[in-house]
């Protein structure tokens, strides 16, 4: 199996700032000066909402993450921010007369603009995995999931790191050095529609497993783009791939409604949860998953005990 302990919630930020740095490198960096830093930190700027884990407890965070900060008026708010920032900035290193003699006259209505491009590659790239994003937020709740890329793509790391590496070799040697971002943006976009691709086909071609397919996701595994790890089931019954059906009982026999009321944790994880399960253990105990990062070996951590009483098999 596949399942691993490090998926987090947003695609890894090296991906992210790469995306950011090749698009500057095919051309947009010339637009005005700080267009780089424009376009890499917009592409990461909606992870703001990391800073929750400070101030949430528990699992908490598991319902806010890949919301607020990744919808529509964020998207361009925070643009907006990022820009009078960057301006700032330059005017006040003109004012020392620290300001880069090279550097290019900047433009507030670029810096915005690049700004923008930057902060909507982010939701684009994390809609690509299986934890999913509320696109939409504030004005819907609703998540959505690409179920294309695993959190952490090696390939697309090679393509664009070295991309980016060999752009700006070419124009540190007064060369062309568009065209190898270009091409790189192209490979990249092909690579993951490729992905999503098989993701479509796998699903579509899975029709039978011992938990039923209510669900049927196809989730992307590390290293091998060609594999699908399948989660199947329904009613907190699931099974991965066709061999393992994970520990659980049916979610209709737990008053998962009156949990939701009186714990926080299990509200927030009932919100962001996609294929709940709710595993009994040795102790008496029950506890809340999801299917999506069933691994015992990293413990509770995408996990909430419910409380005493709730659950009732043999009902």
């Amino acid at each position: 199996m596949h399942r691993l302990s490090d998926r987090r919630g947003t695609l890894d930020n090296l991906t992210h700032s790469l995306v950011g740095a090749l698009i500057g490198q095919a051309g947009l960096k010339r637009k005005t000066g700080l267009a780089m830093p424009a376009l890499i930190i917009g592409a990461n700027v909606p992870d703001v909402d990391a800073a929750c884990l400070f101030w949430l407890d528990g699992v908490e965070h598991l319902g806010f993450r890949r919301g607020i900060t990744h919808g529509p008026p964020a998207l361009v708010l925070l643009p907006l921010i990022l820009a009078g920032l960057l301006y700032g900035f330059d005017r006040w290193q003109a004012k020392r007369g620290k300001r880069p003699e090279g550097r290019l006259p900047v433009s507030f209505g670029w810096l915005f603009a690049l700004s923008f491009i930057g902060c909507l590659t982010h939701p684009a790239l994390d809609w690509l995995n299986v934890y999913g994003i509320r696109l939409l937020e504030p004005f819907s709740s609703r998540w959505f999931y690409g179920d294309t890329l695993f959190i952490i793509d090696i390939w697309l790391w090679a393509l664009m790191g070295f991309a980016t590496w060999f752009s700006l070799r070419r124009e540190k040697r007064g060369e062309e050095w568009k065209r190898p971002a270009r091409v790189a943006i192209a490979g990249a976009l092909g690579y993951i529609g490729m992905n999503g691709a098989i993701t479509a086909s796998d699903e579509a071609g899975f029709t039978s497993s011992p938990t039923g397919t209510e669900t049927v996701i196809a989730s992307p595994v590390p290293f091998n783009p060609l594999a699908r790890e399948m989660i199947s089931g329904g009613n907190g019954m699931y099974t991965l791939d066709t061999d393992r059906t994970l520990p659980g009982v049916p979610l209709d026999s737990c008053d998962l409604a009156a949990a939701r009321a009186g714990d926080r944790d299990v509200e927030a994880f009932l919100f962001w949860a996609r294929t709940p399960l709710v595993e009994p253990r040795e102790d008496g105990s029950y506890w809340l998953r999801d299917a999506r990062f069933y691994d015992p070996r990293v413990g509770d951590r995408f996990s909430v005990r419910l409380p005493d009483g709730v659950c009732d098999p043999g009902n």
